[in-house]
């Protein structure tokens, strides 16, 4: 399972950095020698070149590749690579600064699987779009502290758990509960746990996995 980052700035490197830390392969496509370099003291495989190109795109592996983010700092650039990606099977991520025009996002929210704004949702919430799935980061709080929000499977072993039972360690605490189509609230501690429901969360950025695995199982 690889994961292509089109862009190794700020956003692009750190995002790496999660997921390589958790084991996952990574391939980083960059135009830019310096960052190129860097991505390769920093133990990456490097594809040198433009992601919007899709012979660069390809031989950073796109074809077999689970997912892609365009994280650059040109969102037109993150775009087309996206675009690239998504005629490969991948799941594609993009970026935009938080800025942009209501219409201008849902033109591109239509067309990949996610945008993201990393100045608001850091390199945590990047990498939890690019897996996709229910456990999705919001925001950084600060440096290790992470707003995330969950939605609980029928099969997940906190189904029929009080909230007050259910046991993040130190790593993480739930503010928020709600049912399914109904707005979150600060739960009581005797509230059920059932399948649909969302849960939110202040989670240790080291335990963001540890987390997802209490809650989901997996």
């Amino acid at each position: 399972m690889t994961f292509i980052i089109v862009g190794y700035g700020r956003v692009g490197a750190r995002t790496a950095r999660i997921l390589h830390e958790e084991g996952r392969a990574v391939v980083v496509v960059e135009n830019d020698p310096d960052k190129a370099d860097r991505a390769r003291e920093a133990g990456f495989e490097v594809v040198e070149g433009d992601g919007t190109n899709e012979s660069v795109l390809k031989r950073a592996g796109v074809e077999n590749a689970v997912a892609l983010g365009g994280f650059t700092g040109d969102p037109n650039s993150n775009f087309a690579a996206c675009m690239i990606g998504k005629r490969f099977g991948c799941r594609v991520v993009m970026r935009i600064s938080e800025d942009y025009r209501e219409e201008i996002y849902e033109r591109y929210e239509e067309d990949v699987d996610e945008v993201v704004y990393p100045e608001r949702l850091g390199a945590a919430g990047a990498k939890t779009a690019l897996l996709g799935g229910s456990f999705n980061a919001l925001g950084e709080l600060t440096e290790q502290l992470r707003l995330t929000t969950v939605t609980i499977p029928a099969d997940a072993p906190v189904v029929g758990q009080k909230v007050n039972e259910i046991d993040l360690g130190d790593f993480g605490r739930i503010y928020a509960h709600g049912r399914e189509r109904e707005e979150m609230t600060i739960p009581l501690p005797g509230t059920v746990v059932e399948a649909g429901d969302q849960l939110a969360l202040v989670v240790d950025d080291d335990g963001l996995e540890r987390t997802r695995a209490a809650l989901l199982g997996e």
